[in-house]
Protein backbone atom coordinates (compact mmCIF):
# COMPACT_ATOMS: atom_id res chain seq x y z
CA UNK A 1 0.00 0.00 0.00
CA UNK A 2 1.13 3.56 -1.29
CA UNK A 3 2.05 6.08 2.27
CA UNK A 4 3.47 8.41 -0.50
CA UNK A 5 4.92 11.68 0.98
CA UNK A 6 3.07 11.54 4.25
CA UNK A 7 5.63 9.93 5.95
CA UNK A 8 8.03 12.54 4.31
CA UNK A 9 6.11 15.07 6.39
CA UNK A 10 6.34 13.10 9.38
CA UNK A 11 9.03 15.11 11.43
CA UNK A 12 9.96 13.61 14.63
CA UNK A 13 6.62 14.58 16.52
CA UNK A 14 7.77 12.50 19.47
CA UNK A 15 9.78 14.80 20.41
CA UNK A 16 8.78 18.15 18.82
CA UNK A 17 4.62 17.69 19.28
CA UNK A 18 2.26 19.20 21.82
CA UNK A 19 2.16 17.83 25.09
CA UNK A 20 -1.45 16.54 26.19
CA UNK A 21 -1.95 16.98 30.09
CA UNK A 22 -3.16 14.37 32.26
CA UNK A 23 -5.19 16.35 34.19
CA UNK A 24 -6.91 18.07 31.76
CA UNK A 25 -8.36 14.50 30.30
CA UNK A 26 -9.13 13.18 33.82
CA UNK A 27 -11.11 16.41 34.69
CA UNK A 28 -12.89 16.44 31.41
CA UNK A 29 -14.01 12.93 32.09
CA UNK A 30 -14.80 13.21 35.85
CA UNK A 31 -16.93 15.94 34.60
CA UNK A 32 -18.92 14.49 31.87
CA UNK A 33 -19.37 11.34 34.00
CA UNK A 34 -20.32 12.84 36.72
CA UNK A 35 -24.31 12.03 38.35
CA UNK A 36 -25.24 16.24 37.13
CA UNK A 37 -24.98 14.89 33.67
CA UNK A 38 -27.35 12.05 34.01
CA UNK A 39 -25.61 9.26 31.48
CA UNK A 40 -25.57 11.55 28.88
CA UNK A 41 -28.84 10.25 27.27
CA UNK A 42 -30.09 11.12 23.98
CA UNK A 43 -33.16 13.73 24.38
CA UNK A 44 -32.60 13.79 27.98
CA UNK A 45 -31.85 17.10 30.18
CA UNK A 46 -28.43 14.78 30.54
CA UNK A 47 -27.60 16.14 26.44
CA UNK A 48 -28.84 19.13 26.90
CA UNK A 49 -25.60 19.77 29.48
CA UNK A 50 -23.44 17.81 27.91
CA UNK A 51 -23.78 19.59 24.18
CA UNK A 52 -23.30 23.02 26.36
CA UNK A 53 -20.08 21.62 27.58
CA UNK A 54 -18.75 20.71 24.31
CA UNK A 55 -19.31 23.76 23.14
CA UNK A 56 -18.03 25.77 25.78
CA UNK A 57 -14.40 24.01 25.58
CA UNK A 58 -14.45 24.43 21.89
CA UNK A 59 -15.39 27.70 22.19
CA UNK A 60 -12.49 27.75 24.57
CA UNK A 61 -9.99 25.72 22.70
CA UNK A 62 -10.14 28.59 19.45
CA UNK A 63 -11.83 26.29 17.21
CA UNK A 64 -14.68 27.91 14.44
CA UNK A 65 -18.50 26.86 14.74
CA UNK A 66 -19.13 23.82 12.05
CA UNK A 67 -22.24 22.69 12.40
CA UNK A 68 -25.22 23.50 10.19
CA UNK A 69 -25.52 26.97 8.30
CA UNK A 70 -27.79 29.30 9.85
CA UNK A 71 -30.60 30.70 8.38
CA UNK A 72 -30.62 33.35 5.86
CA UNK A 73 -26.79 33.38 7.09
CA UNK A 74 -24.58 32.60 3.91
CA UNK A 75 -21.54 30.63 5.25
CA UNK A 76 -22.39 31.11 8.73
CA UNK A 77 -22.85 28.10 10.81
CA UNK A 78 -24.03 27.01 14.37
CA UNK A 79 -21.70 24.96 16.82
CA UNK A 80 -24.52 21.72 16.10
CA UNK A 81 -25.94 19.83 13.43
CA UNK A 82 -29.58 18.78 14.02
CA UNK A 83 -29.79 14.98 14.28
CA UNK A 84 -33.85 13.52 13.22
CA UNK A 85 -34.28 10.36 14.81
CA UNK A 86 -36.90 7.91 14.11
CA UNK A 87 -38.21 5.70 16.95
CA UNK A 88 -39.60 2.59 16.39
CA UNK A 89 -41.68 0.26 19.16
CA UNK A 90 -43.80 -2.99 18.35
CA UNK A 91 -47.33 -2.55 20.06
CA UNK A 92 -49.20 -5.19 21.35
CA UNK A 93 -48.72 -8.83 20.88
CA UNK A 94 -46.17 -10.03 17.78
CA UNK A 95 -48.41 -12.69 15.71
CA UNK A 96 -46.43 -15.03 13.69
CA UNK A 97 -47.32 -18.51 12.23
CA UNK A 98 -45.38 -20.76 10.15
CA UNK A 99 -47.14 -23.19 7.46
CA UNK A 100 -46.30 -25.79 6.07
CA UNK A 101 -48.41 -28.82 4.19
CA UNK A 102 -49.39 -30.51 7.29
CA UNK A 103 -50.52 -27.69 9.28
CA UNK A 104 -49.88 -24.62 10.93
CA UNK A 105 -47.38 -23.46 13.98
CA UNK A 106 -47.23 -20.64 16.41
CA UNK A 107 -44.02 -18.77 16.87
CA UNK A 108 -43.14 -16.99 19.42
CA UNK A 109 -41.69 -13.50 19.89
CA UNK A 110 -38.49 -13.87 21.74
CA UNK A 111 -38.01 -17.01 21.79
CA UNK A 112 -38.00 -18.62 18.19
CA UNK A 113 -37.95 -15.39 15.96
CA UNK A 114 -36.36 -12.01 17.18
CA UNK A 115 -38.63 -9.43 14.82
CA UNK A 116 -37.85 -5.53 15.11
CA UNK A 117 -39.99 -3.00 14.89
CA UNK A 118 -40.49 -2.03 11.14
CA UNK A 119 -38.10 1.03 10.17
CA UNK A 120 -39.61 2.05 7.01
CA UNK A 121 -42.52 3.85 7.84
CA UNK A 122 -44.96 1.02 8.34
CA UNK A 123 -47.33 1.75 11.27
CA UNK A 124 -48.45 -1.73 11.00
CA UNK A 125 -47.00 -5.30 9.79
CA UNK A 126 -50.11 -7.44 8.23
CA UNK A 127 -49.37 -9.79 5.80
CA UNK A 128 -50.24 -13.45 5.21
CA UNK A 129 -48.66 -16.84 3.49
CA UNK A 130 -45.57 -15.07 2.35
CA UNK A 131 -42.48 -17.37 0.40
CA UNK A 132 -40.20 -18.19 2.08
CA UNK A 133 -36.76 -18.16 0.03
CA UNK A 134 -32.69 -18.74 1.13
CA UNK A 135 -30.64 -16.54 -0.12
CA UNK A 136 -27.23 -18.01 0.81
CA UNK A 137 -25.08 -15.41 2.85
CA UNK A 138 -27.42 -12.57 0.97
CA UNK A 139 -24.05 -11.29 -0.83
CA UNK A 140 -23.74 -9.06 -4.01
CA UNK A 141 -19.80 -8.32 -4.03
CA UNK A 142 -18.99 -7.50 -7.39
CA UNK A 143 -14.89 -6.78 -6.79
CA UNK A 144 -15.16 -10.29 -5.53
CA UNK A 145 -16.62 -11.56 -8.45
CA UNK A 146 -19.34 -12.99 -6.10
CA UNK A 147 -23.64 -12.78 -6.49
CA UNK A 148 -25.72 -14.73 -4.15
CA UNK A 149 -28.79 -13.74 -6.22
CA UNK A 150 -28.26 -14.52 -9.67
CA UNK A 151 -31.38 -12.15 -10.54
CA UNK A 152 -33.75 -14.25 -8.80
CA UNK A 153 -37.24 -11.35 -7.92
CA UNK A 154 -37.47 -10.81 -4.15
CA UNK A 155 -40.52 -9.06 -4.31
CA UNK A 156 -43.01 -9.68 -2.05
CA UNK A 157 -41.15 -13.27 -0.76
CA UNK A 158 -39.02 -13.49 2.68
CA UNK A 159 -35.28 -13.76 2.26
CA UNK A 160 -33.74 -16.23 4.90
CA UNK A 161 -30.15 -15.35 5.37
CA UNK A 162 -26.94 -16.95 6.93
CA UNK A 163 -24.92 -14.40 9.07
CA UNK A 164 -21.26 -13.72 8.48
CA UNK A 165 -19.32 -14.71 5.26
CA UNK A 166 -19.30 -17.45 2.55
CA UNK A 167 -15.68 -18.67 4.22
CA UNK A 168 -16.33 -18.10 8.13
CA UNK A 169 -16.17 -21.91 8.75
CA UNK A 170 -13.05 -23.09 6.46
CA UNK A 171 -11.17 -19.98 7.24
CA UNK A 172 -9.93 -20.08 3.53
CA UNK A 173 -11.62 -17.82 0.84
CA UNK A 174 -12.62 -14.57 -1.14
CA UNK A 175 -13.74 -12.98 2.26
CA UNK A 176 -10.54 -12.41 4.55
CA UNK A 177 -11.38 -15.94 5.94
CA UNK A 178 -12.38 -15.78 9.77
CA UNK A 179 -12.12 -11.89 9.57
CA UNK A 180 -15.20 -10.73 8.91
CA UNK A 181 -16.17 -8.21 5.87
CA UNK A 182 -19.09 -5.87 5.88
CA UNK A 183 -20.83 -8.37 3.85
CA UNK A 184 -21.17 -10.53 6.74
CA UNK A 185 -22.44 -8.25 9.38
CA UNK A 186 -26.43 -7.99 10.11
CA UNK A 187 -26.84 -4.59 9.42
CA UNK A 188 -25.96 -4.99 5.43
CA UNK A 189 -27.97 -8.24 5.29
CA UNK A 190 -30.72 -6.07 5.60
CA UNK A 191 -29.88 -2.77 3.74
CA UNK A 192 -29.36 -5.66 0.53
CA UNK A 193 -32.62 -7.05 0.96
CA UNK A 194 -34.32 -4.04 1.35
CA UNK A 195 -32.58 -2.72 -2.05
CA UNK A 196 -33.91 -5.82 -3.87
CA UNK A 197 -37.58 -4.93 -2.43
CA UNK A 198 -37.63 -7.76 -0.40
CA UNK A 199 -41.13 -7.99 2.11
CA UNK A 200 -38.40 -9.31 4.96
CA UNK A 201 -35.40 -10.47 6.03
CA UNK A 202 -34.98 -13.10 8.18
CA UNK A 203 -30.89 -13.97 9.50
CA UNK A 204 -30.41 -17.57 10.31
CA UNK A 205 -29.00 -17.28 14.07
CA UNK A 206 -26.14 -19.65 14.50
CA UNK A 207 -23.60 -18.17 17.87
CA UNK A 208 -20.21 -18.91 16.56
CA UNK A 209 -20.52 -17.02 13.09
CA UNK A 210 -22.97 -14.23 15.22
CA UNK A 211 -19.92 -13.57 17.82
CA UNK A 212 -22.95 -13.30 20.78
CA UNK A 213 -25.76 -16.10 21.69
CA UNK A 214 -29.56 -15.51 21.24
CA UNK A 215 -29.90 -13.82 24.50
CA UNK A 216 -28.01 -10.98 22.95
CA UNK A 217 -30.28 -11.17 19.67
CA UNK A 218 -33.29 -10.83 21.40
CA UNK A 219 -32.61 -8.34 23.89
CA UNK A 220 -31.40 -5.91 20.94
CA UNK A 221 -34.09 -6.57 18.61
CA UNK A 222 -37.30 -6.58 21.00
CA UNK A 223 -36.67 -3.46 22.33
CA UNK A 224 -36.86 0.34 21.19
CA UNK A 225 -35.45 0.47 17.77
CA UNK A 226 -34.06 4.07 16.54
CA UNK A 227 -32.62 5.27 12.98
CA UNK A 228 -31.97 8.53 11.22
CA UNK A 229 -34.69 9.64 9.55
CA UNK A 230 -34.37 8.52 5.90
CA UNK A 231 -35.98 10.39 2.90
CA UNK A 232 -36.55 6.84 1.35
CA UNK A 233 -36.50 4.89 4.52
CA UNK A 234 -38.10 1.64 2.19
CA UNK A 235 -34.86 1.61 0.38
CA UNK A 236 -32.65 0.89 3.78
CA UNK A 237 -35.72 -1.16 5.57
CA UNK A 238 -37.88 -4.19 4.51
CA UNK A 239 -41.40 -4.50 6.29
CA UNK A 240 -39.70 -7.39 8.24
CA UNK A 241 -36.25 -7.51 9.66
CA UNK A 242 -36.05 -10.60 12.32
CA UNK A 243 -33.52 -13.28 13.15
CA UNK A 244 -34.38 -16.70 13.91
CA UNK A 245 -33.56 -19.87 16.22
CA UNK A 246 -30.92 -22.11 14.09
CA UNK A 247 -32.89 -25.61 15.11
CA UNK A 248 -36.22 -23.86 13.81
CA UNK A 249 -34.27 -22.37 10.66
CA UNK A 250 -33.48 -26.29 9.81
CA UNK A 251 -36.49 -27.75 10.68
CA UNK A 252 -38.30 -25.25 8.66
CA UNK A 253 -36.04 -26.24 5.66
CA UNK A 254 -36.88 -29.96 6.06
CA UNK A 255 -40.64 -29.40 6.06
CA UNK A 256 -39.65 -27.11 2.86
CA UNK A 257 -37.84 -30.49 1.24
CA UNK A 258 -34.38 -29.18 1.92
CA UNK A 259 -31.03 -29.81 3.98
CA UNK A 260 -29.96 -27.05 5.84
CA UNK A 261 -26.92 -28.07 6.16
CA UNK A 262 -25.93 -29.23 2.79
CA UNK A 263 -27.54 -25.71 1.28
CA UNK A 264 -25.03 -24.00 3.69
CA UNK A 265 -22.37 -25.84 2.21
CA UNK A 266 -23.36 -24.62 -1.40
CA UNK A 267 -23.91 -21.50 -0.55
CA UNK A 268 -19.68 -21.19 0.71
CA UNK A 269 -19.29 -21.56 -3.75
CA UNK A 270 -20.09 -19.04 -6.35
CA UNK A 271 -22.14 -21.56 -7.61
CA UNK A 272 -24.87 -20.94 -5.24
CA UNK A 273 -28.11 -20.08 -6.32
CA UNK A 274 -31.63 -19.03 -4.29
CA UNK A 275 -33.62 -21.99 -3.10
CA UNK A 276 -37.57 -21.57 -2.43
CA UNK A 277 -38.99 -23.40 0.14
CA UNK A 278 -42.03 -25.02 -1.24
CA UNK A 279 -44.89 -25.32 0.65
CA UNK A 280 -43.73 -22.98 3.51
CA UNK A 281 -44.75 -19.67 4.61
CA UNK A 282 -45.18 -16.66 7.09
CA UNK A 283 -47.96 -15.02 8.28
CA UNK A 284 -47.04 -12.19 10.46
CA UNK A 285 -49.52 -9.51 12.21
CA UNK A 286 -48.04 -6.82 14.33
CA UNK A 287 -48.61 -2.45 15.01
CA UNK A 288 -45.64 -0.33 15.62
CA UNK A 289 -45.40 3.04 17.11
CA UNK A 290 -43.39 5.63 14.96
CA UNK A 291 -42.10 9.15 16.14
CA UNK A 292 -39.30 11.30 15.73
CA UNK A 293 -36.75 13.14 17.88
CA UNK A 294 -34.48 15.39 17.48
CA UNK A 295 -30.80 14.98 18.56
CA UNK A 296 -27.29 17.00 18.28
CA UNK A 297 -23.92 16.16 17.06
CA UNK A 298 -21.60 18.99 17.96
CA UNK A 299 -18.59 20.34 15.42
CA UNK A 300 -15.97 22.58 16.04
CA UNK A 301 -13.16 23.38 13.04
CA UNK A 302 -9.96 24.82 12.92
CA UNK A 303 -10.19 26.31 8.94
CA UNK A 304 -6.78 25.48 6.78
CA UNK A 305 -4.77 27.96 5.37
CA UNK A 306 -4.18 26.48 1.85
CA UNK A 307 -7.34 24.15 1.14
CA UNK A 308 -9.90 25.09 3.54
CA UNK A 309 -12.77 22.44 2.06
CA UNK A 310 -10.39 19.65 2.49
CA UNK A 311 -11.04 18.19 5.89
CA UNK A 312 -9.49 15.84 8.36
CA UNK A 313 -11.72 14.69 11.10
CA UNK A 314 -11.32 13.35 14.52
CA UNK A 315 -14.47 12.08 16.32
CA UNK A 316 -15.78 10.42 19.06
CA UNK A 317 -19.60 9.91 20.86
CA UNK A 318 -20.81 11.41 23.51
CA UNK A 319 -23.73 9.79 24.50
CA UNK A 320 -24.07 7.10 27.08
CA UNK A 321 -27.32 5.00 27.86
CA UNK A 322 -29.08 7.36 30.50
CA UNK A 323 -30.92 6.80 33.46
CA UNK A 324 -31.62 2.75 33.52
CA UNK A 325 -32.38 -0.40 35.87
CA UNK A 326 -30.84 0.06 38.55
CA UNK A 327 -27.81 -2.19 39.40
CA UNK A 328 -27.50 -3.97 43.66
CA UNK A 329 -26.67 -0.68 44.89
CA UNK A 330 -29.50 0.79 43.19
CA UNK A 331 -27.36 3.32 41.31
CA UNK A 332 -29.77 4.03 38.34
CA UNK A 333 -27.42 6.49 36.30
CA UNK A 334 -25.33 4.79 33.65
CA UNK A 335 -22.17 7.38 33.60
CA UNK A 336 -20.20 6.08 31.32
CA UNK A 337 -16.83 7.35 32.18
CA UNK A 338 -14.39 4.86 29.84
CA UNK A 339 -17.47 4.53 26.86
CA UNK A 340 -17.31 7.31 26.38
CA UNK A 341 -16.24 10.43 28.05
CA UNK A 342 -12.84 8.88 27.45
CA UNK A 343 -12.98 9.37 23.98
CA UNK A 344 -14.55 12.96 24.26
CA UNK A 345 -12.02 14.00 26.72
CA UNK A 346 -9.59 12.92 24.35
CA UNK A 347 -11.62 15.19 21.37
CA UNK A 348 -11.40 17.95 23.23
CA UNK A 349 -7.64 17.40 24.16
CA UNK A 350 -6.84 17.12 20.47
CA UNK A 351 -8.73 20.37 19.78
CA UNK A 352 -6.91 22.64 22.43
CA UNK A 353 -3.45 21.25 20.58
CA UNK A 354 -4.95 21.99 17.33
CA UNK A 355 -6.00 25.42 18.52
CA UNK A 356 -3.02 26.61 19.70
CA UNK A 357 -0.88 25.94 16.67
CA UNK A 358 -0.05 27.01 12.84
CA UNK A 359 -3.25 26.64 11.23
CA UNK A 360 -2.50 23.47 8.72
CA UNK A 361 -3.14 23.46 5.37
CA UNK A 362 -6.39 21.62 5.28
CA UNK A 363 -9.28 22.02 7.83
CA UNK A 364 -9.30 20.11 10.70
CA UNK A 365 -13.26 18.88 12.05
CA UNK A 366 -13.54 17.64 15.43
CA UNK A 367 -17.06 15.82 15.98
CA UNK A 368 -18.75 15.00 19.01
CA UNK A 369 -21.68 12.71 17.47
CA UNK A 370 -24.81 11.51 19.22
CA UNK A 371 -26.44 8.13 19.52
CA UNK A 372 -23.62 5.83 19.08
CA UNK A 373 -25.22 3.11 21.74
CA UNK A 374 -28.22 3.01 19.36
CA UNK A 375 -26.51 1.95 16.24
CA UNK A 376 -23.96 5.10 15.10
CA UNK A 377 -26.78 7.28 14.48
CA UNK A 378 -25.23 10.28 14.94
CA UNK A 379 -22.45 9.47 12.69
CA UNK A 380 -24.64 7.84 10.28
CA UNK A 381 -26.47 10.53 9.80
CA UNK A 382 -23.44 12.91 9.34
CA UNK A 383 -21.89 10.61 7.13
CA UNK A 384 -25.80 10.53 5.19
CA UNK A 385 -26.09 14.50 5.24
CA UNK A 386 -22.47 15.74 5.58
CA UNK A 387 -21.73 19.09 7.14
CA UNK A 388 -18.47 18.79 4.42
CA UNK A 389 -17.70 16.83 1.38
CA UNK A 390 -16.78 12.99 2.20
CA UNK A 391 -15.29 12.93 -0.99
CA UNK A 392 -13.33 15.87 0.29
CA UNK A 393 -12.73 14.14 3.54
CA UNK A 394 -9.14 12.91 3.29
CA UNK A 395 -9.42 10.50 6.86
CA UNK A 396 -11.37 10.25 9.64
CA UNK A 397 -9.72 9.09 13.08
CA UNK A 398 -12.52 7.71 15.86
CA UNK A 399 -12.04 7.12 19.58
CA UNK A 400 -13.89 5.27 21.50
CA UNK A 401 -13.52 3.22 25.38
CA UNK A 402 -9.90 4.84 25.66
CA UNK A 403 -7.78 3.46 28.32
CA UNK A 404 -7.29 5.88 31.52
CA UNK A 405 -4.49 3.82 32.65
CA UNK A 406 -0.36 4.24 31.77
CA UNK A 407 1.13 3.43 28.68
CA UNK A 408 1.58 0.48 26.48
CA UNK A 409 4.02 -0.58 24.55
CA UNK A 410 1.34 -1.03 21.13
CA UNK A 411 -2.16 -0.10 19.70
CA UNK A 412 -4.89 -1.49 18.06
CA UNK A 413 -7.85 -0.65 15.84
CA UNK A 414 -11.27 -1.33 15.53
CA UNK A 415 -11.18 -4.65 13.30
CA UNK A 416 -8.49 -5.74 10.25
CA UNK A 417 -9.50 -3.23 7.37
CA UNK A 418 -6.75 -2.60 5.47
CA UNK A 419 -5.93 0.76 4.03
CA UNK A 420 -3.27 3.71 3.76
CA UNK A 421 -4.50 5.28 7.09
CA UNK A 422 -3.15 2.28 9.52
CA UNK A 423 0.17 1.90 7.47
CA UNK A 424 0.73 5.83 8.02
CA UNK A 425 -0.42 5.33 11.69
CA UNK A 426 2.10 2.21 12.20
CA UNK A 427 4.96 3.74 10.78
CA UNK A 428 3.85 6.83 13.01
CA UNK A 429 3.88 5.06 16.28
CA UNK A 430 7.83 3.36 15.66
CA UNK A 431 8.33 7.38 16.77
CA UNK A 432 7.05 6.40 20.06
CA UNK A 433 8.17 3.09 20.39
CA UNK A 434 4.96 1.47 19.65
CA UNK A 435 4.10 -1.37 17.58
CA UNK A 436 0.37 -2.55 16.18
CA UNK A 437 -1.73 -4.76 17.90
CA UNK A 438 -4.45 -6.72 15.03
CA UNK A 439 -7.47 -6.91 16.27
CA UNK A 440 -7.42 -10.35 18.42
CA UNK A 441 -11.51 -11.29 17.17
CA UNK A 442 -11.88 -9.34 13.77
CA UNK A 443 -15.00 -12.29 13.37
CA UNK A 444 -16.77 -10.61 15.74
CA UNK A 445 -16.88 -7.70 13.75
CA UNK A 446 -15.63 -4.66 15.72
CA UNK A 447 -14.86 -2.60 12.45
CA UNK A 448 -18.46 -2.16 11.61
CA UNK A 449 -19.66 -1.43 15.27
CA UNK A 450 -17.74 2.16 16.55
CA UNK A 451 -18.71 5.42 14.37
CA UNK A 452 -15.51 5.08 11.62
CA UNK A 453 -17.69 3.05 9.86
CA UNK A 454 -20.47 5.27 8.67
CA UNK A 455 -17.84 7.34 6.80
CA UNK A 456 -15.85 3.93 5.78
CA UNK A 457 -19.00 2.50 4.16
CA UNK A 458 -19.13 5.59 2.02
CA UNK A 459 -15.65 4.95 0.75
CA UNK A 460 -13.88 7.43 3.72
CA UNK A 461 -10.26 6.28 4.88
CA UNK A 462 -11.78 6.27 8.71
CA UNK A 463 -10.37 3.76 11.26
CA UNK A 464 -11.38 3.57 14.99
CA UNK A 465 -8.26 4.03 17.54
CA UNK A 466 -7.83 1.44 20.58
CA UNK A 467 -5.64 1.87 23.48
CA UNK A 468 -2.67 -0.74 23.72
CA UNK A 469 -3.00 -4.19 25.97
CA UNK A 470 0.87 -4.73 26.71
CA UNK A 471 1.57 -2.26 29.39
CA UNK A 472 4.87 -0.84 30.09
CA UNK A 473 3.99 -1.22 33.64
CA UNK A 474 2.90 -5.00 34.48
CA UNK A 475 2.97 -6.27 30.75
CA UNK A 476 -0.10 -8.03 29.03
CA UNK A 477 -1.25 -9.43 31.98
CA UNK A 478 -1.90 -6.73 33.65
CA UNK A 479 -3.31 -4.87 30.26
CA UNK A 480 -5.89 -8.30 29.55
CA UNK A 481 -6.90 -8.00 33.68
CA UNK A 482 -7.65 -4.46 33.64
CA UNK A 483 -9.98 -5.20 29.78
CA UNK A 484 -11.24 -8.05 31.44
CA UNK A 485 -12.58 -7.09 34.60
CA UNK A 486 -13.70 -4.02 32.85
CA UNK A 487 -16.17 -6.10 30.53
CA UNK A 488 -17.64 -8.28 33.10
CA UNK A 489 -18.02 -5.28 35.81
CA UNK A 490 -18.57 -2.14 34.34
CA UNK A 491 -19.19 -2.23 30.65
CA UNK A 492 -22.71 -0.63 30.40
CA UNK A 493 -23.52 -0.72 33.56
CA UNK A 494 -23.95 2.35 36.17
CA UNK A 495 -20.34 1.57 37.48
CA UNK A 496 -18.60 2.77 34.77
CA UNK A 497 -17.92 6.18 36.90
CA UNK A 498 -14.68 8.35 37.11
CA UNK A 499 -11.97 7.08 39.37
CA UNK A 500 -9.68 9.82 41.12
CA UNK A 501 -6.96 6.74 40.77
CA UNK A 502 -6.88 6.79 36.89
CA UNK A 503 -3.58 8.78 35.96
CA UNK A 504 -4.29 8.96 32.05
CA UNK A 505 -0.76 9.14 31.09
CA UNK A 506 -1.44 6.23 28.49
CA UNK A 507 -3.95 8.26 26.94
CA UNK A 508 -2.00 11.84 26.92
CA UNK A 509 1.20 9.54 25.29
CA UNK A 510 -1.29 8.29 22.91
CA UNK A 511 -2.49 11.73 21.97
CA UNK A 512 0.48 12.63 20.84
CA UNK A 513 0.37 9.73 18.05
CA UNK A 514 -3.08 10.84 16.79
CA UNK A 515 -1.73 14.56 16.91
CA UNK A 516 1.01 13.51 14.90
CA UNK A 517 -1.26 11.74 12.24
CA UNK A 518 -3.58 13.90 11.81
CA UNK A 519 -1.46 16.73 11.37
CA UNK A 520 0.85 15.01 8.49
CA UNK A 521 -2.54 14.69 7.05
CA UNK A 522 -3.25 17.85 7.63
CA UNK A 523 -0.66 19.29 6.14
CA UNK A 524 0.05 16.99 2.97
CA UNK A 525 -1.24 17.03 -0.63
CA UNK A 526 -2.00 13.02 -0.56
CA UNK A 527 -5.41 11.19 -0.57
CA UNK A 528 -4.66 8.01 1.50
CA UNK A 529 -7.07 4.97 0.02
CA UNK A 530 -7.96 1.58 1.19
CA UNK A 531 -6.53 -1.42 -0.09
CA UNK A 532 -6.90 -2.54 -4.00
CA UNK A 533 -9.13 -5.38 -2.50
CA UNK A 534 -11.31 -3.21 0.21
CA UNK A 535 -14.71 -3.91 -0.34
CA UNK A 536 -14.67 0.36 0.18
CA UNK A 537 -12.11 1.11 -2.43
CA UNK A 538 -14.68 0.84 -5.42
CA UNK A 539 -16.27 3.95 -3.73
CA UNK A 540 -13.62 5.78 -2.69
CA UNK A 541 -12.24 5.41 -6.30
CA UNK A 542 -15.55 6.74 -7.91
CA UNK A 543 -15.05 9.98 -6.44
CA UNK A 544 -11.86 10.93 -7.63
CA UNK A 545 -12.59 13.44 -9.75
CA UNK A 546 -14.35 15.65 -6.64
CA UNK A 547 -10.52 16.14 -5.43
CA UNK A 548 -7.93 18.25 -6.16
Amino acid sequence: MLICSLLAAATAQAGTGPEFDAKHLSQDVKVLASDEFEGRGPNTAGETKTVAYLIEQFKAAGLQPAGDLLKGQKNVRSWTQDVPLGRFEIKGPVKLQLHDAKGNQELKQGEDMAVRAAMNGSKKVDFRNAPLVFVGYGVNAPERRWDDFKGFDLRGKLAVVLINDPDFETGVGDFGGKAMTYYGRWTYKYEEMARRGALGTIIVHETAPASYGWATVKNSNTNVMYDIVRKQPAMAHASMEAWIQRDLAVEMFKRGGQDFEALKKLAQTRNFKPVQLQGVTLTASYAVDAQTIVSKNVAGRVVGSTHPEQTVMYSAHWDHLGVGLPDAKGDKIYNGAVDNATGIAALLELARAYGKAPAPQRSVLFLAVTAEEKGLLGSEYYAAYPLYPLAETVGAINMDALSPYGPARNFTISGSAKLDLLDQLIAKAKQYDMVYAADPKPEAGHFFRSDHFPLAKRGVPAISFGSGDDWIDGGLAAGHKSEEDYVSNNYHQPSDEWKAEWPFTGMARDLGLLYGLGRDLAESKDWPNWAQDAEFRIIRDASANKRH
